[in-house]
């Protein structure tokens, strides 16, 4: 994360461990060494414009001269889709069931939960081809529900290896549309470039706090991760306890500190950084810059 090549960083962890905290203050790091700086969120409970304390509907959002917010909603995520071979989609179901198109992308939206990070990724994609931005900063929903979604398409193409020939087949309309087989594998196609690109382009940092649940989830997310080929870039342990001012403190510590030598020694190749627990909601640019000399210190 301190090197500064115009890369892609991908942040993910489960929910409440202060992966968009850690992305939004990588996003300011990259602007203040002059780059221009996307952060974006697909999170479903985006918080990005919260934590930079933004206000207004303008996306994206300019928190300064080099660093540009946005969060991305169903209402993208419809109109990506849409883009895409959504309405390729439709006549296939459209078909078979009574349904306006609307109504439709509503159901895909909600139907499947990694869709939104499908369509970001090619998105993302196709941000880094255009060169708009020296440096994207992605807050992301948690890492499986995007892989599961990236290789839906393969899995649907095996099963139509095996069902009737009918259901590759169909024509609907008046002139001749794509049969079921060729529109699953447009999408197949854009899944393997969308993986294609995580593996080449994306470094990831998976954000993480010392309790049982987190450290147990970890092993899951790092096997993931090397199966599919990605870069593992830097594992950070936020809300870390530095302070025995009480008995409390003490023993939250003490308990923290049998997870933290767990983590130490089953991802010892992992760049691991710890973040300390503060007193206070991390909001606003000032404070983001207290985590960024903890983040970059540590990492130089």
């Amino acid at each position: 994360m301190v090197e500064s090549n115009g890369s892609i960083y991908m942040f993910s962890g489960k929910g409440g461990v202060g992966k968009t905290t850690c992305a939004a203050t990588t996003a300011l790091h990259h602007a203040s060494l002059g780059e221009k700086t996307l952060a974006l969120s697909t999170d479903a409970t985006p918080s990005l414009a919260h934590i930079f304390e933004i206000k207004g509907g303008q996306k994206p959002a300019e928190v300064t001269e080099s660093l540009f917010i946005d969060e991305i909603g169903i209402p993208e995520v419809e109109e990506m889709w849409d883009r895409k071979f959504g309405r390729e989609v439709y006549e296939v179901f459209s078909s078979i069931v009574s349904l306006d198109y609307d109504s439709f992308k509503e159901f895909m939206s909600s139907m499947l939960p990694g869709l939104a990070d499908e369509f970001m990724v090619d998105y993302i994609r196709q941000l880094k081809l255009s060169g708009k931005y020296e440096s994207i900063i992605w807050d992301t929903a948690p890492l499986g529900q995007t892989l599961a979604l990236l290789h839906t398409p393969s899995m649907l193409i095996e099963h139509l290896k095996l069902a009737p020939r009918i259901y590759t087949n169909f024509k609907f309309g008046q002139r001749q549309k794509s049969s079921i087989m060729e529109i699953i594998k447009s999408w197949q196609k854009l899944s393997g470039d969308c993986l294609d690109f995580l593996r080449r382009e994306v470094r990831f940092t998976i954000v993480t706090i010392p309790e049982a649940l987190a450290f147990e989830q970890l092993d899951g997310v790092f096997k993931e991760m090397e199966k599919n080929g990605f870069k593992i870039g830097q594992l950070v342990v936020n809300n870390v306890i530095k302070s025995d001012e009480s008995e409390f403190l003490k023993s939250k510590a003490s308990q923290q500190k049998r997870y933290l030598d767990m983590i130490y020694e089953r991802f010892s190749k992992a760049d691991i950084i710890e973040l300390a627990m503060r007193p206070y909601e991390i909001k606003g640019v000032e404070r983001l810059k207290e985590i960024e000399k903890s983040l970059f210190q540590q990492a130089d």
